[in-house]
């Protein structure tokens, strides 16, 4: 397996971490054509959206580049046609997963616990504007924007009152 092929299921799998610590489902789409590898839902909430969902483009990278800011972060400009704009169901995220550049480095075992290295960032592209962009685009995606389990309960009560973050 290639490297990329590495990110790509350990990014699905942190992200299904997450979901399983939050209370939250994932499931993944029949067929990849609109930018969306995750979607993740809630279940029984009070107000708003009794069933809310938020749909999710994954990305791991090994190049931590930026700022302590910022990460940035470049696109596909296909990726970000399809995750902007506020014309959609649910909304819609990037999460870029940034891990060390060798993947035995990505998970560390001690004798009591595992640790991930290092962080996933969450980004909202609904209200970016069209780019004349021709193959794609840098992010800057603020680093206070960590996915973690409390950020992605957070993601999911502004989509249970129809709102995006």
């Amino acid at each position: 397996m290639d490297d990329n092929q590495k990110k790509e299921l350990f990014s699905k799998a942190f992200v299904k971490a997450l979901a399983a610590q939050s209370g939250l489902r994932s499931a993944k789409p029949d067929v990849d054509d609109d930018s969306i590898d995750v979607i993740i839902r809630g279940r029984g909430y009070r107000t708003g959206i009794r069933n809310p969902q938020i749909d999710v483009q994954l990305k791991c990278t090994a190049n931590d580049e930026g700022d302590e800011d910022f990460l940035k972060f470049s696109l596909s400009l296909k990726n970000y046609n399809d995750l902007r704009g506020e014309d959609v169901l649910c909304p819609r995220y990037l999460f870029v997963l940034v891990v060390p550049p060798n993947c035995e480095d990505w998970l560390v075992h001690q004798s009591t616990y595992s640790t991930i290295k290092h962080c996933c960032y969450w980004f909202s592209l609904g209200s970016m504007p069209a780019v004349k962009n021709s193959t794609s685009i840098t992010l800057s995606i603020p680093r206070s924007q960590r996915l973690t389990s409390q950020s992605m309960i957070y993601l999911m009560n502004v989509a249970s009152t129809r709102e995006v973050a």
